[in-house]
């Protein structure tokens, strides 16, 4: 690739090569969700098809096995960056070595197939209609499962997993939410009797013109730090971000009834194109230079919309632009009603609008649901009444519809298994990170209730966003909180919202 280069920067080259590819691959799947015509389907699955391939293939080819080998024998001397890009060059090249490169282009068609079915089938609520496309999806799913889980010395699911969050298994996972529904069977009927003593909140009557939504969400998210210049807030099924670091895509969905759905999912996929646009550029296009991981990712969406967004602070000042927004009668827009109103415990069937008391209840289910798939335990076609059963043991409700249920989510319908937990490890990652930045930046809430994200962020950037993949996601917390990962964090912060 570059004639009389070293072996590390002929591998640095390459990556950047991979990494440009999966950029344009990335601006393709975010033109899916948010652009493409219905019709345009077929085509895009064989262009991300043949994009995968070919960056599956550069990772692959004969020559990268000696250059890692060179690289790490000649070493990185005291350069940790170099130390950790190499390291995770070595992973990326174990785990595409171990994947037929047919076995990943079928993915991707099956994927994309599913995806189209999907969201057909959710309008209509109809598993049925999406559950062929889904069981080839599973079965290609334990094929990958099959051929890595040897080549990394891992579980089938922990193989999966790792894509999203390295370093974290599900031997780690498992004790950590089945404490955390212990907490919750506690927790929830006390955090549910307090709230009932309490006054019911004011809904904003409606309704809300999707335009004015839209100039809010698209000011708030510039407002907490998102350059115009380097970003797009669009329109999706799903809301999520996307694109690269230089040009971010973030989506919502809006519902004229409700303005909340789509400012809040805005503050959220906010959180995370900050994270984004925060990686170190010294180290683009390496993987020492992309985030820590799914988990970290999620911690920064959870501390910008739960920690930051919906504090005391933050509401009191959001109260005011929401108003001047929709006009009428202030007292909805009053910060103690919105904080009865956004910071309201209720058990219901979709996790996107689930509260934080509840929200990892719907991630535990999913976990679960998933371990059992992957492990043979469970069909496709038994997965709706797996999900109601689950949803009636830890939450004691059930769907009504399948649209409600199992349709819900995008992610399996898309080929990707193991991220769920990254949800709810991100939301104890955030707690954990608050509180180490409330001790380190004097007048942090101060700020939040000028609506200014400025001190937050500053040291977001210095202790999680410019740190990049140097560190794994427990390194990263306890060079940044003085601690691993600590529930407690987590814990308390729900019992001092909710419980008292």
């Amino acid at each position: 690739m570059i004639p009389n280069s070293s072996a590390y920067d002929r591998l640095t080259a390459r990556a950047a090569r991979i990494a440009t590819i999966d950029e344009a691959a990335g601006m393709l799947g975010w033109d899916a969700a948010a652009m493409m015509p219905e019709g345009g389907a077929a085509a895009r699955g064989d262009q991300l098809a043949v994009l995968a391939g070919l960056s599956h293939g550069l990772l692959v080819a004969p020559e990268v096995a000696g250059d890692l080998a060179e690289a790490e024998a000649a070493g990185t001397g005291d350069d940790p960056w170099r130390a950790a890009n190499l390291r995770l060059l070595r992973h990326a090249h174990t785990r595409a070595t171990a994947l037929p490169a047919d076995l990943v282009e079928a993915q991707v068609r099956a994927n994309s197939a599913c995806e189209t079915i999907w969201r057909e089938g959710r309008r209509t609520a109809d598993f049925a209609l999406v559950r062929p496309a889904l069981e080839e999806v599973f079965n290609l799913i334990r094929q990958q499962a099959a051929a890595l889980a040897p080549a990394l010395g891992m579980t089938p699911w922990d193989a999966l997993a790792d894509a999203s969050q390295r370093g974290v298994t599900e031997a780690d996972i498992a004790p950590v939410f089945n404490a955390y529904e212990a907490f919750l069977r506690d927790a929830l009927p006390r955090a549910e009797a307090l709230q009932a003593a309490r006054p019911a909140p004011l809904r904003p009557p409606g309704p809300f013109p999707i335009e004015t939504q839209e100039v809010l969400s698209r000011r708030m998210a510039h407002r907490l730090g998102l350059e115009p210049e380097h970003s797009r807030l669009d329109r999706s099924a799903h809301p999520f971000c996307g694109g690269t670091p230089t040009d971010v895509r973030i989506t919502t969905r809006y519902n004229e009834a409700d303005f909340s759905s789509s400012l809040l999912s805005t503050l959220h996929e906010t959180g995370h194109a900050l994270y984004e646009r925060g990686l170190p550029t010294a180290f683009a296009r390496q993987p020492v230079g992309f985030a820590a991981g799914m988990a970290a990712h999620e911690s920064q969406s959870l501390i910008v919309e739960m920690q930051a967004c919906r504090s005391d602070a933050f509401l009191g000042w959001l109260g005011g632009e929401v108003h001047a927004a929709f006009g009428g009668d202030p007292a909805p827009y009053a910060p103690v009603n919105l904080v009865r109103l956004w910071r309201r415990v209720e058990r219901g069937f979709i996790r996107v609008e689930a509260d934080e008391m509840t929200y990892p209840a719907h991630v535990i289910l999913r976990f679960r649901l998933e371990q059992a798939l992957i492990s043979g335990d469970l069909r496709v076609a038994d997965l709706p009444g797996a999900w109601n059963a689950g949803m009636q043991g830890l939450l004691g409700v059930t769907p009504p519809d399948d649209a409600q249920g199992v349709l819900q989510d995008i992610h399996w319908y898309d080929g990707l298994v193991g991220y769920f937990p990254s949800y709810t490890l991100g939301a104890m990652a955030a707690a954990q990170l608050m509180a180490a930045a409330r001790r380190a930046v004097p007048g942090l809430d101060a700020a939040l209730g000028r609506g200014d994200l400025g001190p937050l962020l500053g040291w977001l950037r210095a202790n999680v966003h410019g740190v990049g993949s140097l560190l794994g996601f427990n390194d990263l917390l306890r060079a940044a909180t003085s601690k691993p990962l600590d529930p407690a964090d987590f814990t308390a912060h729900l019992t001092e919202r909710y419980l008292t």
